[in-house]
């Protein structure tokens, strides 16, 4: 569900997220066929601080992936509770110590026909 990408990009949250991002920089500096499936979250990760006290405090890290990845031609749609539901797709790539890359691709609901 979560993978580090880039530490600009709020894709993850803990140490599952950095295991996931590692298994693809690995598949991908070893040239192995490998292509990653996740979600797009704009909303629900944060930006922790501590003070001097070591009080958190956080900020909303709201994220729009049409700046940062390459969107994936085409769309479909699924069914789910008698409704369409119309998903598109984002991309980055993962790109290995020899230039081998492997595609991720992020799956988005966002769009105008879904209410």
């Amino acid at each position: 569900m979560e993978i580090v990408l880039d530490p600009d990009m709020p894709t993850y949250s803990g140490g599952l997220g950095m295991l996931a991002g590692d298994t693809l920089r690995s598949a991908a500096d070893l040239g192995a066929p490998v292509v990653a499936v996740t979600l797009v979250y704009r909303k629900g990760y944060f930006l922790q601080h501590l003070d001097q006290e070591g009080n958190q405090s956080e900020q909303p890290q709201q994220w729009e992936p049409e700046r940062t990845l390459k969107q994936v031609e085409g769309r479909v749609s699924v069914e789910i509770e008698q409704r369409q539901v119309w998903i598109r797709a984002w991309e980055y790539e993962v790109i290995g110590v020899d230039g081998d890359v492997v595609p991720v691709y992020l799956l988005d609901t966002n769009v105008a026909e879904n209410s």
